[in-house]
Formats: C-alpha cells, structure tokens, sequence
C-alpha cells in the first residue's frame, strides 16, 4: 500500500514514518466509511486510550515525586480526556486526512471533537502497534508538550467542582439551561445559562453543550470564589 502526498505529510507532523501504512490507514477510517474490506479505527483508539493513559500517569509520577493520588488524578484526567485529546488533533490537522463517509462529511466531521479524539488516539495505538511503547511514548509526550507541566493543579471538571461548592454549603444543585443554538446544523453553536437556587447565574457558548456547559460552570464557580 502506498500512501497519499497528504498522509505522508501528516507523518512529518506527528514526527513518525510508518514501517506498516496500513496501521496508519486504519487509525485514520472512521465507522462511517468502514467496510468488509476496510477496519474502522474503534478497535485502535481503544488501545491508544490505554497506551495514552500509561504515559501520562508516568510522566507525572516523574515530573512531580511529592504529588499525592488525590492531586494526580484530576490532573491526569484534563491530560487524557477527549477534549485534550482533539485539541493535538487539531494542531495536527488530522481531521484533514481523516476518512469519513458522505454523511459525516456534510455534518462537518473533520471538526467534531469526538471524531478528532478519536482519531488522536487510533494513531497513538497505530504508532505504538508499529514501533513499541517507547516510540510512541516519545510521540505522545512531544504532542503534549508543555501541556503536562502547566496542568492546573486542581484541574476537575468545572461542573463537578461547582456541584461540589455547593453541595458543601447546603444548597440545591445547580440548573443548566439551554439559552440559544445558532449557527449551521453542521456547526452549531449553543449558549448554556448556569443558575443557582438564589438567581446567581453565568452563561457561556460553545460547539457542543457539554463544553457549554463545563465553561459556564467554571465562569459561575469562579465568580463564587472570589466572593468567599
């Protein structure tokens, strides 16, 4: 099998030349344009999430020798979630190599954060199913980059961490509300409102409710504790 010029250039972009192109096809083929005689990449970006997760659990276990398991896992968590993992997508420009059927080519597939993740961490197993741990390892921490040391400390979901704060003054949970969606079917935009029990309320927009969401919580719990 060869390869396109743009898969070949995506290869300087990760920093990696694939001995099997096929790993590499396979982790780039998402379900929608699968067939009998073409793998979809589920399979792969199972592996990659659990390669993805070693190396990280590794490299702040190094790079922080004091750090306790209740300040290590919300850290690990941001590093590996889905959102992270389509952010190096994206500085990568994956989504243009992607392989994707005509339905999800029209929804804008090569921006969606799922697709993106997904896609991030096929490669991760292509990577490692292709050269080793350590070639991969290598990959991952040079993506990553200086995401792992500027980790915020306390780096919990924000509507975790609001449903938190206010469970621990006796209050009810708070209430997410969906204000507006504007945009294309294909790249919507929705405005999430937050609001407490006592009116306090933050709103925030986003591509998806569940960044929406998370982002008015952050505002909302911020905005609380600069009051405490």
């Amino acid at each position: 099998m060869k390869l396109s010029k743009d898969m070949r250039a995506f290869e300087e972009r990760i920093g990696y030349r694939f001995k099997r192109v096929d790993l590499l096809v396979r982790a780039l083929t998402h379900p929608s344009v699968s067939s009998p005689n073409r793998k979809d990449n589920q399979r792969l970006e199972f592996l990659g999430d659990r390669v993805l997760g070693l190396v990280m659990a590794t490299a702040m276990l190094e790079s922080d020798k004091e750090a306790s398991e209740g300040q290590l896992a919300p850290r690990f968590n941001a590093l590996v979630r889905k959102e992270t993992c389509a952010d190096v997508a994206r500085e990568i420009d994956l989504g243009a190599v992607l392989k994707l059927g005509r339905s999800e080519m029209m929804s804008g597939g090569r921006r969606k954060l799922a697709l993106l993740g997904d896609g991030m961490e096929a490669v991760i197993a292509a990577v490692y199913k292709d050269a080793g741990f350590e070639v991969a390892q290598d990959m991952i921490l040079r993506l990553w980059g200086q995401r792992i040391f500027q980790v915020e400390e306390d780096a919990r979901d924000p509507k975790t961490a609001l449903q938190e704060y206010v469970q621990a003054r006796r209050q009810p949970p708070p209430a997410y509300v969906q204000v507006s969606r504007q945009g294309p079917d294909h790249e919507p935009i929705f405005t999430i409102a937050v609001r407490l029990q006592d009116g306090t309320e933050e709103q925030a927009s986003a591509g998806s409710k569940r960044l929406a969401e998370q982002a008015a919580a952050k505002a909302l719990l911020a905005r609380l504790e600069q009051k405490t």
